[in-house]
């Protein structure tokens, strides 16, 4: 659990510098360089997550069951997730979805977290959603406050932006539901019928 713990105070406080000191990342910048920040950032964000990765691995592997979720909550984060990937591309294709939503990438989080909290009732889970859930509101609320926030990097908009992140993202689920999450994570969230 430890591993978990600590992976998720890497990944997520790097993620929550903006939260807690917002001209924190202008002056790293300007002492270090852009390149040189980005370098370390990418580096504490991939070390944080392989050990919250490795982490959640092992402490599922010695569950502790907090509570029991009913069979159907399986049947609602199903049904949850189908906006997760569309919004997440939606992050990174410019549209009226993205206008709409403001914080695509943020929506998306949050709903992948909650979902995942309705349907798993073990320790680990708890931490490594509820962990998400939270920074996710955090950073929410923290992006309301800010006088600048920094764009997102991406295409510029254009007319089927929203198309191809609603097909796309639409597809990566059905890929996702289908195959990739009992191949990486070890159990099928297609629930019974």
């Amino acid at each position: 659990m430890i591993y978990l713990i600590l992976g998720l105070a890497i990944f997520l406080g790097v993620h929550s510098v903006e939260i807690f000191s917002p001209k924190f990342r202008s002056a790293a910048v300007a002492r270090m360089g852009e390149g040189a920040y980005k370098g370390v950032y990418s580096l504490l964000s991939i070390a944080g997550f392989v050990l919250l990765v490795w982490g959640y691995g092992v402490a599922r592997q010695d569950p502790i069951l907090v509570y029991a979720p009913p069979v159907w909550t399986r049947h609602l984060t199903s049904l949850l997730m189908l906006p997760v990937f569309p919004l997440l591309l939606a992050a990174y294709l410019p549209g009226r979805i993205k206008a709409a939503v403001k914080h695509p990438m943020l929506v998306s989080i949050k709903l992948w977290a909650f979902a995942h909290l309705l349907a798993n009732g073990m320790l680990a889970d708890l931490l490594l959603f509820g962990g998400f859930l939270i920074w996710a509101v955090a950073d929410r609320i923290s992006v309301k406050r800010r006088p600048v926030v920094r764009p997102v990097p991406g295409p510029p908009p254009m007319k089927y932006n929203d198309l191809i992140a609603v097909v796309g993202g639409l597809a990566l689920y059905v890929i996702f539901a289908l195959w990739l999450h009992v191949r990486w994570i070890g159990v099928s969230p297609m629930p019974p019928m």
